[in-house]
Order: structure tokens, then C-alpha cells, then sequence
């Protein structure tokens, strides 16, 4: 390592926000990146820990400590070389990602764990900025034809390895533009959406071909485009929303929170909505049910709306504020965190379930919920009333949506409900089709999307060819 006492001299220092009275008043990323010379020394801190665990706690398996030592010796051209060698889009990363490379950082015993993710966008954005990325078209064309159908990250990373390769590759897309949830589920303050647009410019001039506004299974039975390409790569994720089937579910103010989120991601953009009925939490009392991402997306969204509460259920216990580092260290803990959104301003609960949702009119007022205890039994007498005029449902995704597409492709499912593939080969049990992403693993993280991508374009190339030089 080029310093190899910066992690004992220099203390661990991160991206700041913006001060909530502010941000809240717009949708625009509010992150304060750091100086050039603060993430130099950031990156020294980066240690020669003999086994880098940062490298199994990444799904994509990024060469953290290689390009760590270039960026602190100011050689940030090769270190955006290395971190694209093993992540397509780490400018997508490097914002949405919850870091578990930062949680198997061996500094990270300490808590004291080097900012991986702020350097990796220091990184990515500073090769746009300085116009060192650029299109890689393929030297040669190989006449082999792939259609990716869904083009949220995983179908992104795959449709781009595939052309880099020489395949002709065609990219559909039910929704007006690419980037399935990085575009409509993820609010704009956490990643605006030029930075996708620009991505699929670079892709498109190496060959990329975007088919927007085509709903396979819908528009186009799926049988046509197994006909007319040499392979089908199935990544349309897992859009299927666990719901809470409990009296009073019909009642109108209850919404699932992609339909929420999806809106004001379209209503950002200028594009029109896809439905007569806005949900707004304008003046209204917000119940957000579920304490994982989306749920912290719909706070963040809220408050921008001008709700005049927010209130999060969680039916698991509070999470303690540390983790037990000799119990879970390397692995992923299971901690109290903390968004920038809850930050904004939101109540959160613990340990509820809601039991019926309540209303008049045919709209919806409130919730009757109770409180359990840790083996999930109800607390006796705990039952209580939560106001609410807006609901929204937060709890995940269960599987990809079968109608349509799915059925049409005659696919076999795993005992989850998700396309059944392997992660050496990627195919499914239809000839010529293969499945990546969520719509393969369930519900998950942008960078095991990413991951997956890559290695599916990397099955597909071998299919096609014989051999492959794409990574895994």
C-alpha cells in the first residue's frame, strides 16, 4: 500500500448532506462530495490487511485495495480502468449501494471502516467529468443476435458485456425509458436520472439497440423473439409486491409504494403518468408499513410532498445501535440504520402488526394495529389506533410476475416463485433462454444485479461462441 500507516494516522471521514431544511425542498441529490485531497487520504487508509475481506463482502468483487493505492497516488485514470474491469455502472453503486464491502472492512472492527463507496463515486465521477469514459464498441461483429428484455441494472450489465462482445443486442423495455427501478423506484434526490441517460448513450453507440414503450408478453409474445435471436435473456426483476390481504385493505388511500415512488420519479422526469389516480401525501398523515429501503424512500418522498406526519411500522424488534463485531464480522450485520430520509423527519415503530385497516366512506382513516413480542405472539391489551390518509405497503417483493411474459415463455419456477437458473450456465429450462437479476434470485441489491449481468452476458457469449473472453 503506498501509505501504509494511514489507517493509524488518519481518522475516517465521509460524504456529508446538505442540511435537511434545505434538501427537502427539492428532489436533487444533496450529497457534498469530498475534496480531491480528503478522499487521497481517505484512500490511505486503505491497509495491507494480508486477506482483503472487502473483496468477498462485494457482490461484484471489486479490486478495492488496488484502486484504493492509485487514487491516493493520484493515478485516477487507472483506477477507473480497474473499477470497471469488475463493475459496469459503479456511478449507480457508488450512490445506492448499502455498502457491505464497508461492513467486511477489516478497519470496520473498529468501526472505523474506509469509505469505500464514496471513493468508487469519487472515482466514476471524475472519469465522466475528466471525458475518460467512453464508448468501447467491439472490433469485430459476430452476427449473433440477443435480446434482453428488462433494462433495470441486471439487463443493463448483461446487454452491454453482449455488445462489447460483438452480438447484436436488443434491449426492450415496457416503460418510456431504460433503467427499470434505478429510474422509477429510486427517488431522484438519492440518484438523479442523467446519470442512467448518459450510460445508455454510451451503450447505444456501442451498438445497443433500446426498444422502449414494448411490453413483452403484452405488446409481443415472447415466442417471436426466441424465434428471431439467438438467445433471450430474461431480467425483468421481481415486480410482484408482497401485499397485506387484512380487512379494510380495499379501502382507497392504501397504495403499494412502487406505485407511489414511480409517480413522483415521473412527475420529476415531465413524463406523463401512467394512471388517472395520483397519490399524493400533500396535507395527509402517512403510514409507511415496512423499514427497508423502499420504505425509506417513501419517508423521504413524503416529507418532500408536505405530509404532515410520517410514521414507519416494523413488524421485526429494534435492531440494536452496534452489532457484536466478534459474532457477525465479516458478514452483513443486522444493526439499527439510520437514512438520510429518517433523518427528515418520520416516527418509526417497532414490533407492530397491523391488523385492519380503518376508514369511512370508503376511504381509508386509520389502522388498528398490536404490538408482538420477539417469537411474533401478539402482546396482550397492546392493540391501538395509528391515524393515517395515506397507506403506503413497503414489505418487498414476493417473485417476478408470472402473467404474460413468464407464461408465455413456458419457464420453470424455483420453490420461491423466481425463474429457476444456475449461476454457472444462466439458462433456463427453455431452450435459448436465460434469466439473471432479480427475476432469477428474488428481490435483492443493485450490485448483485449488476454481478448477475455480467456473469449471464459471460454464459451467453459461451453459448454462442464456444468460448468467451467476458469475465465472470
Amino acid at each position: 500500500m503506498g501509505k501504509v500507516t494511514g489507517f493509524l494516522e488518519i481518522d475516517r471521514q465521509d460524504r456529508k448532506y446538505k442540511p435537511a431544511a434545505d434538501r427537502i425542498r427539492h428532489y436533487d441529490e444533496f450529497v457534498i462530495p469530498l475534496t480531491e485531497e480528503a478522499t487521497r487520504s481517505q484512500a490511505s487508509r486503505c491497509m495491507d490487511c494480508g486477506i482483503p475481506f472487502c473483496h468477498n463482502g462485494c457482490p461484484v468483487n471489486n479490486q478495492i485495495p488496488d484502486w484504493n493505492d492509485l487514487v491516493f497516488h493520484g493515478d485516477w485514470k487507472r483506477a477507473l480502468a480497474n473499477l470497471h474491469s469488475t463493475n459496469n455502472f459503479p456511478e449507480f453503486t457508488g450512490r445506492i449501494c448499502p455498502a457491505p464491502c464497508e461492513a467486511s472492512c477489516t478497519l470496520n472492527l473498529q468501526d472505523q471502516p474506509v469509505t469505500i463507496k464514496t471513493i468508487e463515486c469519487s472515482i466514476v465521477d471524475r472519469g465522466f467529468a475528466e471525458g475518460w469514459v467512453v464508448p468501447e464498441p467491439p472490433r469485430r461483429k459476430t452476427g449473433r443476435c440477443v435480446a434482453v428484455i428488462g433494462s433495470g441494472p441486471a439487463g443493463l450489465a448483461a446487454a452491454q458485456q453482449l455488445a462489447r462482445a460483438g452480438h447484436d443486442v436488443n434491449v426492450y423495455e415496457k416503460a418510456a425509458k431504460p433503467g427499470g427501478l434505478l429510474r422509477y423506484g429510486i427517488p431522484d434526490f438519492k440518484m438523479e436520472k442523467h446519470l442512467i441517460d448518459r450510460r445508455v448513450e454510451q451503450m447505444e453507440a456501442e451498438g445497443v439497440t433500446f426498444h422502449c414503450n414494448v411490453h413483452v408478453g403484452v405488446d409481443i409474445n415472447i415466442r417471436e423473439l426466441i424465434a428471431s435471436h439467438d438467445a433471450v435473456v430474461l431480467a425483468g426483476g421481481a415486480e410482484n409486491p408482497r401485499d397485506l390481504p387484512i380487512p379494510g385493505r380495499e379501502l382507497r388511500g392504501v397504495h403499494f409504494a412502487m406505485d407511489f415512488l414511480a409517480q413522483q420519479n415521473r412527475r420529476v422526469s415531465g413524463e406523463p403518468l401512467t394512471t388517472n389516480e395520483p397519490v399524493l401525501a400533500t396535507g395527509k398523515h402517512v403510514v409507511v408499513i415496512g423499514g427497508g429501503d423502499t420504505g425509506s424512500d417513501c419517508i423521504g418522498t413524503s416529507v418532500r410532498h408536505g405530509a404532515l406526519s410520517v410514521t414507519q411500522l416494523e413488524i421485526m424488534p429494534r435492531p440494536p445501535e452496534k452489532e457484536n463485531k466478534l459474532l457477525t464480522w465479516p458478514d452483513w450485520p443486522l444493526k439499527l440504520r439510520t437514512s438520510s430520509s429518517h433523518e427528515e423527519g418520520s416516527a418509526r415503530e417497532f414490533s407492530v402488526v397491523t391488523k385492519e385497516f380503518v376508514g369511512e366512506g370508503g376511504v381509508v382513516t386509520g389502522l388498528r394495529c398490536v404490538r408482538v413480542d420477539g417469537k411474533m405472539q401478539e402482546v396482550p391489551d397492546s392493540s391501538f389506533i395509528i391515524r393515517a390518509d395515506l397507506v403506503l405497503l413497503a414489505m418487498g417483493f414476493v417473485s417476478p410476475v408470472r402473467e404474460g411474459l413468464l407464461e408465455q415463455a413456458g419457464v420453470d419456477f424455483d420453490n420461491r416463485g423466481n425463474v429457476a437458473a444456475d449461476t454457472k450456465s444462466y439458462k433456463s429450462t427453455r431452450e435459448k433462454v436465460f434469466a439473471c437479476g432479480d427475476m432469477r434470485r428474488g428481490q435483492s441489491l443493485v450490485v448483485w444485479a449488476i454481478r448477475e449481468g455480467r456473469q449471464c452476458a459471460h454464459a451467453v457469449d459461451l453459448h454462442l461462441m464456444g468460448e468467451t473472453n467476458l469475465p465472470r
